[in-house]
Formats: C-alpha cells, sequence, structure tokens
C-alpha cells in the first residue's frame, strides 16, 4: 500500500504538475532536465544505471542491444497499461547523456511506447566527440 501511495504522489507531480507548469514545451524541457539530472547523478557503470532508475522510482531498465552506434533499453512498470499516458522524454534525456558521458561522443535518444513497455534507442555519434 505504501508503495502504490508513493507511486500516486510521484504520478500527480510527474503527470499533471508539470504539464500544467511546462505547457506545451513539456517534453523537450524534460528531455534537458532529464540531460541535467544525469550530470548531476553521473553513474559509472551499467548496474549504477539500473540501479538509479529504480531508487528513483522511474522502474525497471534492461538493455537489449549494445551495438557502437545504437543502443536500446526497455524500461517496465507495474503502472505501465494503456491508461499511462506519461512522457518518457526525461528518462530519454537521462540516458543520453549518461551515454554521452561513458562515450564522449554525442549522442540522442528517442523512445516508443510498446505493450507495457518503453523502449529507448540512443544512437551514438562516434564521430562527434565531446571533448
Amino acid at each position: 500500500m505504501e508503495r502504490q501511495t508513493k507511486q500516486f504522489g510521484y504520478d500527480l507531480i510527474r503527470n499533471d504538475v508539470l504539464k500544467d507548469v511546462l505547457g506545451k514545451e513539456h517534453d523537450s524541457i524534460l528531455y534537458w532536465i532529464g540531460k541535467s539530472l544525469a550530470r548531476k547523478y553521473a553513474v559509472a557503470t551499467i548496474e549504477e544505471l539500473f540501479q538509479f532508475f529504480e531508487d528513483a522510482n522511474w522502474g525497471t531498465l534492461a538493455q537489449i542491444k549494445d551495438k557502437k552506434q545504437v543502443q536500446v533499453f526497455e524500461l517496465s512498470g507495474p503502472w505501465m497499461d494503456k491508461q499511462d499516458t506519461r512522457c518518457y522524454q526525461l528518462e530519454a534525456g537521462f540516458l543520453a547523456q549518461q551515454l554521452e558521458i561513458w562515450y564522449n561522443c554525442v549522442t540522442g535518444s528517442t523512445y516508443t511506447v510498446k505493450k507495457e513497455v518503453i523502449q529507448f534507442i540512443v544512437e551514438l555519434d562516434r564521430k562527434d566527440l565531446t571533448r
């Protein structure tokens, strides 16, 4: 019951308050906030990344594909169903920035809503170094 109550409070802020405050720029601002959070809470390993998602109550993250130019992740959580209308740009930005830090190259992330999971595709431009 306690976890469900915490989830409700989180969902209330995430799905209602932020949309009202940020308006039509909601999605793009969340992406950049995700990138900012990744710089503030940088993790060193993939295991720490998975743990961060759990600790932040963002869900369970799994890496599906690990290629040189593209990495694919799936996010799952008990709230993900047909009524889940949240934007996952926060998580997309966070993933993009973490991989940008790790690989020292420009990255971008998009997501797709699948059946009861969110799939993130993080593209790495290894020819465009950040340092």
